[in-house]
């Protein structure tokens, strides 16, 4: 089981955001903990994440079907502007049936990243 070392819950007009903060070193610790999340919330409309790793060099983005640019993207440029290394956000969604439109999400994917990055 993957030890996350950090989590905070937000709920944003129904919808509830779940953040999980990976210490991780490579790519395969990032997927093992991803395939985890994903069976352990089934039920999720999103597991958007972002990571930055530093040897190799590796960032990546995803939006797992949010609007392309409002999820995995604010959530890697918060990585980035907290200088963060070897860290993997993931934030799992459940769509509470009121639409949050691309400001909105932009807005709670960065509050939950700036949580966990406190």
């Amino acid at each position: 089981m993957t030890n996350f070392s950090k989590s905070v819950e937000i709920i944003e007009k129904k919808s509830k955001f779940y953040g999980f903060l990976l210490e991780c070193k490579s790519e395969s610790e990032i997927k093992e903990a991803l395939e985890e999340l994903k069976k352990e919330y089934k039920k999720a409309t999103h597991i958007c994440w972002a990571c930055s790793l530093e040897n190799p060099f590796v960032e990546k983005a995803v939006d797992d079907g949010e609007p392309s640019g409002t999820a995995g993207r604010p959530i890697l440029s918060v990585i980035q502007k907290r200088g963060k290394k070897n860290v993997c956000v993931f934030i799992v969604r459940y769509f509470g049936g009121v639409k949050l439109g691309a400001g909105g999400l932009v807005r709670v994917y960065t509050k939950v990243t700036s949580e966990l990055l406190r």
